[in-house]
């Protein structure tokens, strides 16, 4: 996991391999492997990573979330043509609330006519 946060946030940075070994002092394939995942450092060293480009990693215990997951089981459960359905369902919602958000309020209204 810590190889990916960093090949991110090298890429966020926009920063090559070689220019982000450069920066750590190591070489342009230690920063490979690490990308690769063929070693994995520690918390400490991606935070120092991250920092080196510019950025900061927080971590951080939260309730868990599983939302999504408990959504899709209950989608997969439904047959292809509920399933369409639903999506032309929220698809509908979705675009009645785009024209909501275009129209002007009164208070707009007035001061556009002045």
């Amino acid at each position: 996991m810590g190889g990916k946060l960093i090949r991110e946030a090298r890429r966020r940075a926009g920063v090559s391999q070689a220019e982000l070994a450069r920066r750590i002092g190591t070489t342009q394939s230690a920063v490979a492997r690490l990308e690769r995942g063929k070693t994995e450092p520690s918390l400490k060293r991606v935070r120092e990573v991250l920092r080196a480009l510019g950025l900061d990693l927080t971590v951080g215990i939260v309730p868990l979330d599983d939302s999504d997951w408990l959504d899709a089981k209950a989608n997969l459960k439904l047959d292809v043509d509920a399933r369409v359905r639903q999506n032309e369902q929220v698809l509908r919602i979705a675009r009645g609330a785009r024209r909501q958000a275009k129209r002007p309020t009164k208070k707009q209204a007035q001061v556009v006519r002045g």
